[in-house]
């Protein structure tokens, strides 16, 4: 359907609940579907209450597979995979529980090996400058600097 057509409650209610069926989604982006398909802001707000109250909807469990999968697979750190979820119009509370499922050996052992990985790498022979290129990498994934400074110490 075009976005500069208006869809009928029922239509935007069964295709909302087919996103969210298929694939984990967040309060806020099928929002911003529902106004992409000129609901009226009351449509809007009846089909998200719904949706939350059947279960299709649930930023908690969608937060928890963010972190899990961003983690996981992109090696993202709690500083960028919390500024993601912001974004996303996540509330806070909700991200830090999120955040605090994720095992604090793994999430160290993680970084120690992106910061190993991305070493083996590097061609630059200066310390100092090989360790500030490590620190930059390590930060841009979202790492703390304590722990990057930590690990960058046994380098």
């Amino acid at each position: 359907m075009q976005s500069d057509k208006h869809m009928s409650y029922e239509a935007a209610l069964k295709r909302a609940a087919a996103l969210c069926s298929n694939q984990e989604q967040c309060s806020s982006h099928i929002r911003e579907k529902l106004n992409n398909w000129k609901l009226t802001s009351y449509d809007a707000d009846k089909i998200i209450d719904l949706l939350i109250k059947e279960k299709f909807l649930d930023d908690a469990r969608y937060a928890t597979f963010y972190v899990h999968d961003k983690f996981r697979f992109n090696g993202w750190g709690k500083i960028k995979l919390r500024m993601m979820l912001s974004q996303k119009e996540i509330p806070i509370a909700i991200i830090e529980e999120a955040l605090n499922q994720i095992d604090p050996d793994l999430y160290k052992q993680t970084c120690t090996r992106l910061i190993s990985e991305k070493s083996a790498s590097l061609k630059e022979s200066n310390q100092f400058k090989r360790k500030g290129k490590l620190y930059r990498f390590a930060a841009q994934r979202g790492f703390e600097s304590d722990l990057i400074h930590q690990i960058l110490s046994y380098l």
